[in-house]
């Protein structure tokens, strides 16, 4: 131990009765109980009372300063017990004046107080973010974060996994977002960019021979930050070769299982977890992120309405919700849901009700053949107080994400979400090209490294939208937790492919340089994936947002007030990267 302490605070208990210890900590707090001072001394670990026959050698402490504090160790009298601590039983008696060692004085007008800070605003909090840090549960989550990923690398390791770190500085690559670019100050005009992830590099591991890589990297995306997104974040990235898709799948099961249950007493679904199309997906939840915990699913009912007098719903795409005894709710109640139907873009929301007798009321009934009846009575499962939910769009994109914001929102509005599990699933057969509205084109729909599956003979023109890729992503209670796929290994395979998304062959050569040559001296077969830190934090600690289980986070604008940056430079240094400010 230093010369400031010899003992934690956590180790204080009854055991340490009668002993001299030097404790150093911060000062969390000073009551003055009429002529008697008790002063609690906080370290990372734990909280100890301190306390004096002599109440003026507390004077000119401040709250938040540190301090070394040497004394006896005393039993506290029964009724001054404090359970909520470990030291709870105990204080710390101190003699003198000279026992006590303030080391670093704090002013007395803090700009919050430290065991609240998370009822401060966002973005007060920030900008002191070493003050919010010292709040226990702030705090928490940071080391809770070191055990998550000290268990990871050993869990990796011990499965044969490779640690390695790949550049920060690299190459501008098209991977879907908005790269942060570095210019150069030796290479006039040009510029490095910090990775979106390790995409390339890890695809060139597995052609330099490693079976089974990883790294906890860090990534970077200059993107609109929001509750589940930041300018930076990272991932656990993995990558094996000679595998197959069922590999990876069970790679991340293992990972995700094991992590969860270790950390956590809340249920997590079993092994192996559901596997769900992307397709299956958007159509019964709305979403390729689907929160599971919610019981109600979408059904597709454009075939009734097909034909139909209702001129709404009349040859376009109509999605159904059924909600199982309703009809009791307020009329007040179904207006709220009209009301937030409104705020996602929608002109309302219909719906029906199923009387006593069996037979429907509300206003689209009267469109309704006996027939129609039938057929919804049939695919809906509809009863005796059962309300079907209407929602309809020439647009089917948008009435999948329309009737999946409905979903999430009659879950949440009925209290149908258990809080208390975990619920994985796996989502896979994503599209491999999506088609571009403003661009009026085909371009990939994810990860364009992917492998299609069949391979180059599905690569045809006429086929886009039937073309599947061995992408999937891990998805829990709504968030996806990672993205993963099996890679295109085979160099005549990538060509085709981006030539179909309106790339030559030299600007496949050109942006994706390294994996255009290395693929042409023998790679092999590999996937991976890549669960992300935060996220995994985010629930595991049920935080709101993934600034909460970040050190140091810029706030939700992307702006980091503690550093004061993104900042102004000077003109010599833009001078010296060639760079002129438009």
């Amino acid at each position: 131990m230093s010369k400031y302490r010899d003992c934690y605070c956590k180790d204080i208990d009854t055991s340490k009765v009668g002993e001299q210890v030097r404790l150093a900590g911060w000062i969390e707090n000073i009551r003055d109980h009429g002529g008697v001072i008790f002063v609690d001394v906080r370290d990372e670990g734990g909280v100890v009372q301190v306390v004096s026959n002599d109440d003026t050698i507390f004077h000119g402490l401040t709250k938040e300063s540190t301090v070394s504090i040497f004394g006896t160790i005393r039993k506290r009298e029964k009724e001054d017990y404090n359970p909520k601590i470990k030291s709870g039983e105990v204080e710390l008696f101190v003699e003198s004046k000279e026992n006590i060692d303030i080391l670093g004085k704090c002013l007395n007008n803090l700009p919050f107080e430290i065991m609240t800070s998370k009822e401060v605003n966002e973005d007060v909090r920030l900008k002191y973010r070493y003050l919010d840090l010292r709040n226990r549960k702030v705090h928490e989550n940071m080391t809770f974060r070191s055990e998550l990923l000290h268990y990871l690398r050993n869990k990796l390791h011990d499965k044969g996994f490779t640690e390695l770190q790949t550049p920060i500085l690299t190459v501008s690559s098209p991977e879907g977002a908005r790269d942060f670019l570095v210019p150069s100050r030796k290479f006039h005009g040009s510029f490095y960019a910090l990775p979106q992830s390790p995409q390339i590099f890890k695809q060139l591991l597995m052609t330099s021979g490693f079976d089974k890589y990883f790294q906890i990297a860090p990534c970077f995306r200059d993107e609109d930050c929001r509750a589940d997104r930041t300018l930076e974040h990272y991932q656990l990235d993995m990558e094996m070769a000679f595998i197959e898709e069922e590999d990876l799948y069970n790679l991340g099961e293992e990972v995700f299982y094991d992590t969860f249950t270790k950390f956590s007493d809340r249920y997590v679904s079993p092994r192996p977890f559901r596997r769900i199309s992307y397709r299956e997906a958007m159509l019964k939840y709305g979403t390729d992120k689907p929160d599971l915990r919610n019981p109600l699913e979408i059904i597709d009912v454009s075939e009734i309405f097909k034909e139909s007098e209702f001129k709404p719903f009349r040859g376009v795409t109509v999605r159904a919700i059924k909600v199982d005894d309703l009809k009791s709710k307020s009329n007040s109640w179904f207006n709220e849901v009209v009301d937030y139907a409104k705020t996602i873009g929608m002109p309302g929301i219909g719906y029906i009700t199923v009387e006593e007798d069996c037979s429907l009321k509300g206003p689209i009934d009267k469109f309704l053949t006996e027939e129609d009846r039938k057929k919804l009575f049939e695919q809906a499962s509809l009863k005796v107080s059962s309300v079907l939910f209407f929602i309809a769009d020439k647009n089917r994109d948008t009435a999948a994400k329309q009737a999946g914001n409905i979903r999430k929102y009659l879950g949440e509005k009925l209290e149908l979400i258990d809080k208390d599990r975990y619920e994985f699933c796996i989502i896979n057969d994503f599209p491999m090209y999506e088609y571009n509205e403003e661009e009026r084109k085909y371009d990939f729909g994810h990860n364009p490294f992917s492998m299609p599956q069949g391979g180059i003979d599905v690569l045809t023109k006429e086929n886009l939208e039937n073309v599947l890729a061995y992408q999937f992503d891990f998805v829990c209670n709504g968030e996806e937790m990672c993205s993963g796929a099996i890679r295109n290994h085979d160099i005549e395979v990538m060509k085709k492919a981006f030539d179909l998304a309106g790339y030559t062959e030299e600007d496949v050569k050109t942006k994706f340089r390294s994996l255009y040559t290395a693929f042409q001296y023998g790679a092999p077969p590999h996937g991976g994936m890549a669960p992300g830190i935060d996220r995994m934090l985010m629930l595991l600690r049920d935080e709101i947002n993934l600034r909460e289980v970040q050190v140091f986070p810029p706030n939700v604008s992307g702006m980091d007030n503690m550093m004061g940056s993104p900042s102004p430079v000077s003109e010599q240094q833009l001078r010296e990267v060639h760079i002129k400010v438009r």
